[in-house]
């Protein structure tokens, strides 16, 4: 598909964990952040938002989950959650964006795209669910949950109770692709693909229409999959730190400011990354910087983002 324009086309991916834990202090957050995403439209980068929704999803799902304890609300499941999530991080980014724009008389517009990522219903992470999802019970409560919902699965974490535990299966197809692009097209800022998506699947008895799914989508690969999608020339994945380190944390921690797709390979299967933290942004990378020539991904922090974006900051990935 033609661009319609030769700006730098780069999806921006910002952490769940960093927007904060309350409204208040996602509103505090996206404020802060959003003079830094307009700074590289003004460098000649059309942008794409997406952002984790983990923190989030968990208190929306707690808070329904206790208002159905005491028989006040419905209980609410994982796929209602995550677009609820989508929904409100999109209007705190919309509003932190318009503010932005008015302090620096720019008229740019913003709209948020509540997406689905369709997922393969045989995918072999169906089988073996792993990822934990909402509150800590006692074994008797979980016991009881699985009597009443046989198709949920729970799991004792780590000696500190037990969790519901979802799939988290592989991103296939965005499926507001059209949307997101047809926005891009007409001069959008967009923020889709929240969380990774809305896990949905094709119900075959409804005439293939989709179907939510209790799973959770890798915010990373669903990140990767839009800037694929997107046609994107950069994925760009915030951070808590500004480069990519191996042997983190110990005296002899070394920062990574260059790598290829092949030297990052061989640095995560050697298990240099943490597992739930900085691998799965790596392994992202390394995706999109294979999926075509000229791709690169870059990992590093959100302050630092005009600079990472020039080159002078974060790790660079490519092929």
């Amino acid at each position: 598909m033609a661009r319609i324009n030769n700006d730098q086309r780069v999806v921006v991916a910002l952490g769940g964990n960093a927007l904060g834990d309350t409204p208040e202090e996602q509103i505090e957050r996206v404020r802060a952040a959003a003079p830094v995403l307009l700074k590289m439209i003004e460098q000649g980068n059309e942008i794409i938002i997406t952002h984790g929704n983990g923190p989030q999803v968990g208190m929306i799902q707690k808070a329904f989950a206790s208002a159905a304890e005491q028989g006040k609300a419905p209980a609410m499941d994982l796929p209602e959650c995550g677009a609820m999530s989508q929904g409100y991080i999109g209007y705190h980014l919309q509003q932190a964006l318009g503010v932005a724009m008015h302090k620096s008389y720019k008229r740019w517009h913003v709209a948020s795209v509540v997406t689905q990522m369709e997922v393969d219903p045989d995918d072999p992470a169906f089988s073996n669910p792993t990822k934990p999802i909402g509150a800590f019970l006692t074994k008797e409560q979980a016991e009881s949950e699985m009597r009443e919902h046989p198709e949920m699965t729970f799991v004792e974490d780590s000696g500190r109770g037990w969790r519901r535990v979802v799939a988290s299966p592989e991103p296939k197809k965005i499926v507001e692709a059209p949307s997101i692009l047809n926005l891009l097209d007409n001069e959008f800022i967009v923020i889709a693909c929240g969380g990774g998506g809305i896990p949905v699947v094709r119900d075959y008895e409804d005439k293939g229409a989709y179907k939510g799914v209790a799973a959770v989508i890798d915010k990373d690969m669903g990140g990767e999959l839009l800037a694929e999608d997107c046609y994107a020339d950069m994925l760009f994945l915030l951070t808590a730190v500004e480069h990519v380190c191996i042997k983190f944390g110990t005296p002899e921690q070394e920062e990574l400011k260059d790598l290829t797709a092949d030297e990052a390979e061989r640095l995560a299967d050697a298990g240099e990354f943490g597992k739930g933290s900085m691998e799965p942004k790596v392994r992202a990378a390394i995706r999109f910087a294979r999926s075509r020539p000229g791709r690169v991904c870059v990992i590093g922090a959100l302050e630092k983002a005009p600079e990472t974006i020039a080159g002078l900051s974060g790790t660079r990935i490519h092929a």
